[in-house]
């Protein structure tokens, strides 16, 4: 008898072992706002959160007049775009949340440094490298290059944000993205996969 006592002790002791440890005792809800890792979380895909950036108004939500196409016919199936599948490597990655308004602020800096060389007519590309590094970005991840007769791109590897623009007598114009999908540099890629 006594064999058998032990025989059903040992597990009997090991799940309340188990069981004391306090396993099943934290819920998803009690980690997913404090940094910790959260189940719920992982199993949920995160969608990109887009809010007003400091200086920016919300921007005003998209109407359309056309009234939406009903998903059952098959006619309402749009049709592949091909060049667009085969091409969507050269699209830029778009910035959200605290990047994009990071990008936003990257941005706003390198138009007011290029506007006092476009006041001037000075759309020579070293004016131009020369007042990026100025604004203390580094001379090995800043490009320039003529554009046309009268005006300059560039193009900024300020990873996690890439930032693209021209200048002319026109205005300045600066993009803030995240890079491009295959690719590692900011730089728009040249073939994809």
């Amino acid at each position: 008898m006594r064999r058998t006592e032990v025989r059903f002790g040992i597990p009997l002791l090991a799940i309340l072992a188990v069981l004391a440890a306090g396993c099943g005792t934290e819920r998803a809800a009690d980690t997913a706002g404090d940094g910790g890792s959260s189940r719920a979380a992982a199993r949920t895909p995160s969608t990109p959160v887009d809010f007003p950036c400091p200086g920016e108004s919300p921007a005003p939500t998209p109407t359309s007049s056309v009234p939406a196409a009903d998903s059952s016919s098959p006619s309402a199936t749009p049709p592949v775009d091909h060049y667009a599948e085969n091409h969507g490597f050269m699209v830029p990655i778009p910035l959200h949340g605290e990047r994009r308004c990071a990008g936003l602020a990257a941005a706003d800096r390198i138009e007011a440094a290029l506007e006092p060389l476009r006041e001037r007519g000075d759309f020579a590309p070293e004016s131009t490298r020369g007042a990026l590094t100025g604004l203390g970005y580094s001379a090995g991840k800043v490009q320039s290059y003529q554009n046309g007769p009268t005006g300059v791109s560039f193009l900024v590897d300020a990873r996690p944000l890439c930032l693209e623009g021209t200048m002319n007598s026109g205005g300045t114009k600066v993009d803030a993205f995240a890079g491009y999908p295959d690719h590692t540099g900011c730089d728009r890629p040249s073939g994809g996969h």
